[in-house]
């Protein structure tokens, strides 16, 4: 008989809808429930993707004798991590501090107040490699809560109130011995401090197999924020540095050399043996990072590797929920068939028996490094072994001969690959990481040069903007129709600065005004009137017991940190220096921390370089069907810095006779147009004398 998670939304918690565990949803009545029955509460958060949580869910919730003992004893509350991010950072920060350790599936027992108590991760069923059995477990933490009751309500009381803290003030930027922001000697600092991330970064290199980390062990993830840092740096080491890192990932097993897109992390320092889930986030930050990596260098494949990833995302992961409009899932299960990694990996035979022809198949596996031993439980994950010219070299072949068995070879794996059970989709839509997705689009679109993907990015901000309920509110999670969960500030902030970057892309008037929405949403739903910042959820969001705020990148950039940067740009195009001035001020305090610890906070020092760099303004007027205002178009969008506030103010853009940009200050005494085509370049709120002559854009954008 199913349990209350039946009704529910997310695939992850319709997962165990069938378990014998009565498991309830996050929300007030299950608390209500621990509270009336005096029990406590066991949280287990987990999600579609994870390996472990199924691991976990076959040999503990779904036992009848462990399901008796948790039904009779416990309130449990089953959350999907990415449903409820707030709730299980929360959680898992607790656990972190109870451990020093955290991880999927998350195991917390609670107060009926919320207040958390014990946890880790995964326990198994019996007792094995140092970890108590889960049933041990259960009957320890049920004999402290009748035997240590006060014991055990001090400690959660006592815990809960250092995780509050972290809600506050960091340490105030002038007890820091820091410049005030804004001035010449800030600017240095921010400059200086990139520096050292950089040398500390290069002093963390793996120089073996390239990213960062010992070269001995691992597990190894994707350095997200790191590549960001480096490839915006300026130095040709940090350049050098993350080209090795986007190098040995895409050559590993990481990256689905058939299918496209690339696993959420490595287990092997080489890269080689992945954790196989597909997580959208990861796609999206990488897609960004590639071709970031293209438009610096003009290396061939770094391009293939991104457009593989859009490949992917097209084919796998895209839903059409409406006319003009796409959105994508969440991510793809690390099993099938009940087996890890079992739809990506290889056995020599297989390899044989897809490709037919023997020669062909010896090439192939070559070229893989598939082997009769394997890499993975028999079976061998595909990487490139061998490059083309070595095995034109080993087999008397033109390289040109080569590649073309190559792609005929991956033509029969794939086709053979496609009859195997494919790992199962969770395919609801997460309104911030469809927003990380819309900012990669737009770097993609550009750097690549690639107006469709600017196309596919414009059809999904249609979609994201359109992710409002009754009253009004941004929504977080949406799946076959159905929205849940009122927005956090993730969804604000990646969303809008996504609808930022690709305003800068395309220069499409409602992505700004949606943008613009979205920061002043930020600031009134999110904002700390008293220490500053952001928090990660609105007040009275009904999520866990106190609010935080994520200064740290994660697996994704920190949201805290995109919230400053929305905020910022709102403010360079609302023309608001307050603005400006909270966002840097957000983030200052965090300078010092970032320059020494730049794996985890490099996603500040990014945004306050881009902060404290000149600030100019282009403003073009004018229709951009007209060949001279899109001559200057393209000598702006040439020769424009990543800090360069750009606004095209297009009266074919107009409705009811009003232009949506037209109350922005930059507008003022620019709008309507006086000529067919005019561009404004202001530094520092001076501006040169208008241009009119598209041939001269680039000269007046020349210089600081």
């Amino acid at each position: 008989m199913a349990n209350r998670l039946a009704g529910e939304v997310s695939p992850y918690l319709r997962q165990h809808a069938d378990d014998p565990v009565e498991w309830f949803p996050w929300g007030e009545e299950a608390f209500a429930v621990a509270r009336s029955a005096d029990r406590p509460v066991l949280l287990s958060a987990g999600y579609a993707a994870c390996h472990w949580c199924h691991v976990m869910a076959h040999e503990s919730f779904r036992d009848p004798g462990v399901a008796a003992l948790l039904n009779e004893y416990f309130v449990c509350v089953k959350v999907d991590r990415e449903e409820r991010p707030d709730v299980d950072d929360y959680y898992m920060t607790a656990v972190q501090a109870l451990t020093g350790s955290g991880g999927w599936p998350l195991t917390v027992f609670l107060t009926p107040a919320g207040e958390p108590f014990y946890g880790g991760t995964y326990f198994p069923p019996h007792d094995r490699h140092g970890l108590p059995s889960f049933t041990r477990v259960l009957q320890a933490v049920l004999q402290a809560w009748r035997e240590r009751r006060a014991e055990v309500e001090e400690a959660a009381s006592h815990l809960a109130s250092q995780i509050a803290r972290l809600g506050g003030r960091v340490a105030a930027s002038a007890d820091l011995g820091l410049p005030s922001p804004g001035t010449d000697a800030a600017r240095e600092a921010v400059v200086a401090a990139v520096s050292r991330a950089v040398e500390a970064l290069l002093a963390q290199e793996d120089p073996v197999h390239g990213g960062f980390g010992d070269p001995r062990g691992g597990p190894k993830f994707p350095p997200h924020a790191a590549l960001d840092l480096l490839l915006g740096a300026g130095d040709e080491r940090a350049l050098q540095a993350a080209r090795r890192a986007l190098d040995a990932m895409a050559a590993g097993g990481l990256r689905d050399h058939l299918g496209g897109g690339f696993f959420r992390y490595a287990v092997d320092p080489a890269w080689r043996v992945p954790h196989f889930e597909k997580m959208l986030y990861d796609n999206a930050l990488l897609l960004g990072a590639y071709s970031r990596a293209y438009g610096a260098t003009g290396e061939e494949r770094y391009r293939e590797a991104a457009l593989e990833v859009v490949s992917w995302l097209e084919r796998e992961m895209m839903v059409r929920p409406a006319p003009g409009r796409v959105a994508f899932f969440s991510s793809l299960d690390a099993d099938s068939e009940g087996e890890e990694g079992r739809f990506y990996a290889w056995t020599l035979d297989e390899v044989r028996a897809a490709v037919g022809d023997p020669g062909l198949a010896e090439l192939v596996a070559r070229r893989y490094g598939v082997t009769a031993s394997g890499d993975f439980e028999g079976g061998s994950v595909l990487r490139l072994a061998a490059g083309v010219d070595d095995l034109a070299s080993e087999t008397g072949r033109e390289p040109g001969e080569v590649e073309e068995l190559l792609r005929r070879g991956d033509e029969l794996l794939r086709a053979h690959r496609e009859r195997r059970v494919r790992p199962a989709a969770d395919d609801k839509v997460l309104t911030s990481w469809n927003g990380l997705l819309l900012s990669a689009l737009a770097a993609a679109g550009t750097h690549l040069r690639e107006p469709r993907l600017h196309e596919l990015g414009l059809a999904l901000a249609r979609f994201l903007v359109e992710r409002r309920d009754g009253s009004g509110e941004l929504t977080h999670v949406w799946r076959d129709g159905e929205s849940r969960v009122t927005g956090l500030l993730e969804d604000h902030a990646y969303l809008g600065c996504g609808l930022l970057d690709l305003y800068r892309a395309t220069l499409w008037p409602e992505l700004l005004t949606e943008a613009l929405r979205l920061a002043r949403e930020v600031e009134e739903r999110f904002g700390d009137p008293e220490d500053g910042g952001w928090y990660d959820v609105a007040e009275g969001s009904g999520g866990a017991p106190a609010r935080l705020k994520s200064h740290a990148d994660g697996a994704t950039p920190s949201r805290y940190v995109a919230a400053a940067r929305l905020v910022w740009w709102a403010g360079r195009y609302l023309s608001d220096q307050a603005m400006q001035d909270r966002a840097v001020e957000a983030l200052w305090p965090l300078l010092p921390a970032a320059a020494s610890a730049p794996q985890a906070l490099a996603s500040t020092l990014a945004a306050l370089r881009e902060m404290t760099a000149g600030v100019r303004e282009v403003v073009v007027v004018g229709r951009r069907e007209d060949l001279a205002v899109a001559a200057a178009l393209a000598a702006v969008r040439g020769a424009a810095r990543e800090d360069d506030a750009l606004l095209l103010l297009d009266p074919a853009d107009e409705e009811e006779g009003r232009h949506p940009l037209a109350g922005l200050a930059l507008a003022a005494g620019r709008y309507p147009p006086r000529a067919p085509l005019t561009v404004y370049v202001c530094r520092g709120g001076v501006c040169d004398l208008p241009v009119h002559d598209a041939a001269e854009v680039g000269r007046a954008m020349a210089g600081p």
